[in-house]
């Protein structure tokens, strides 16, 4: 498990623009990848999916690579290979054996800085992606998180699926690709993270002799130079709404929330705690007790977080009996006013404080996760993921803390429902 106190970590910046984050573990196993600063908030409108079109097709051949040998390069030594996209970032990461550290490191700078996109490559790739699609749009409980999105983040990038239209896929040629990535990937663009028992000088001269051709264009592409969105000033004013949806489903499906403050505001430790007791993975959380194995009216119930740098959303899920839905939509409603109206006493904070700070550590065991929010924390944030220092940050959490988040952030006029009957 990975140790509590502050562990080693070292950074540095290559000639090229290139950041890198190494932290060492005790194990023969290596961590690492590229996180790019290219989600689907990076792209214009008219280049919808294209995030997500490019990370797929960066499998499918470099100048050096045809996609059979990306598809064996790590596999043949027991390594792994994979990528996925989002609305702020591409992550493409590797698990090795530190033996073969440099080959990740070869193998994954190629992909994402040297990909072709060849065009018979996109036209047999793309079919595969409106494959995915499809399966999507017969998922009415994935799907549904995709549309509160865009109910909240109207008119934002953000409030746009990661995964695009068909039709619109179907149109995008090797040039379509080259632009977008010449625009996104480069290396002043990106993070290479490190989790593992590396010789960190060995790590830099490695990833420096990969990406030595790579040059540092900032100065001559002004886009690169305002992508941390740190203002929200791209977001149109958040108006709540309602709204439901008739579809073939055997069950009502249902959202509650709302947009709330970002990655970097020191409120999200409270949202945190408070995400925590009202809905989160513990068969304890009020939620969960209020409407399964009080009511008994749903099979799961649960509430999530998703922070980017400037803006985040809260919401609530459940699925149950459309006869259901309104009592449901109330036993919610009723637990948010109790966070709103009656502050927490201090057992029960120290109970849920101790909760969340177990479930912290032991999120920590999980080593995969853990690299990738090391190397997300440090492309977005620019610091290191320190686990000590939110243990630290949980701690200092009061009452007052944790009412007041919930004042704001439950508000019950700034509640977005959303409902597939």
């Amino acid at each position: 498990m990975t140790s509590l106190h502050t562990p080693t970590h070292h950074t540095h910046t290559l000639s090229n623009g290139l950041r890198i984050i190494h932290e060492h573990a005790d194990s023969e196993v290596v961590y690492c990848g590229y996180v790019v600063k290219a989600g689907t908030r990076h792209e214009e409108a008219a280049d919808a999916g294209m995030a997500h079109f490019i990370e797929h097709m960066s499998f499918k051949g470099t100048a050096r690579r045809r996609s059979f040998h990306i598809a064996n390069g790590l596999e043949r030594v027991g390594g792994d290979l994979n990528a996925f996209t989002n609305k702020q970032e591409t992550v493409y990461h590797a698990t090795v054996l530190r033996n073969d550290f440099d080959r990740a490191v070869d193998l994954l700078t190629d992909i994402v800085f040297r990909s072709t996109y060849p065009q018979h490559e996109i036209d047999r790739e793309v079919e595969v992606i409106c494959d995915e699609i499809d399966s999507y749009l017969d998922s009415p409980s994935e799907l549904i998180f995709d549309e509160f999105e865009a109910m909240v983040f109207a008119g934002s990038p953000l409030g746009r699926d990661i995964l695009g239209t068909a039709e619109r896929l179907r149109s995008y040629r090797t040039a379509d690709a080259l632009r977008f990535a010449r625009k996104w990937y480069r290396p002043e663009n990106a993070v290479f993270f490190v989790y593992g028992n590396l010789d960190f000088h060995k790590e830099v001269r490695a990833v420096e002799k990969h990406t030595a051709d790579l040059s540092d264009e900032t100065a001559k592409n002004e886009s690169l130079l305002n992508t941390n969105f740190a203002t929200g000033s791209e977001f149109p004013p958040y108006r709540p709404q309602t709204r439901e949806s008739h579809r073939d489903t055997h069950q009502a499906h249902v959202l509650i929330g709302a947009r709330t403050f970002g990655g970097s505001d020191p409120r999200r430790f409270a949202l945190l705690l408070l995400n925590n007791m009202l809905g989160g993975p513990g068969m304890n959380s009020r939620l969960n007790m209020a409407l399964r194995e009080k009511a008994g009216l749903v099979y799961s119930v649960d509430s999530y977080v998703s922070s980017y740098p400037d803006t985040g959303l809260w919401n609530v899920y459940f699925g149950c009996d459309t006869h259901d839905v309104q009592r449901c939509r109330r036993l919610v409603e009723r637990e948010l006013r109790r966070f709103i109206d009656a502050p927490l006493t201090p057992t029960q904070l120290a109970a849920a404080k101790k909760q969340l700070k177990g479930q912290v550590g032991i999120s920590c065991d999980a080593s995969e996760s853990y690299a990738l929010a090391l190397g997300k924390t440090y492309a977005h944030y620019h610091i290191h993921r320190n686990v000590s220092d939110i243990l630290q940050r949980i701690d200092e959490i009061t009452i007052a803390d944790v009412q007041q988040t919930a004042a704001e952030v439950y508000a019950p006029d700034r509640l977005s429902t959303l409902i597939y009957l």
